[in-house]
């Protein structure tokens, strides 16, 4: 898998913002069927830094009432991934 198909976005939230500032920790977006070490090898090319630790979890979508019937978001994998103590990414 390319690397520009495994990371599907950066997840700028409340919390990822803070744990950017004090554990050294970025979240993404990232392709469901991709597995750490992709993820891994994606963050360290596209960004030019080394990762010492990568999370991900599986999002399940949330309900929503459409006109008719209720419907779901689609379901989606959110990675955390640790960088090394010398790296930084800027995202803004």
């Amino acid at each position: 898998m390319d690397e520009t198909n495994v990371i599907i976005r950066p997840l700028i939230t409340e919390k990822s913002t803070h744990q950017q500032a004090t554990r050294n920790a970025y979240a993404f977006e990232v392709n469901p069927s991709a597995n750490k070490q992709q993820i891994r090898q994606a963050v360290e090319k596209l960004y030019s830094v080394k990762v010492t630790d990568v999370r991900t979890m599986n999002r399940k979508g949330k309900p929503r009432r459409g006109r008719y019937r209720m419907t779901r978001t689609r379901n989606w994998k959110r990675a955390v991934v640790v960088l090394d103590e010398n790296s930084r990414i800027d995202l803004f």
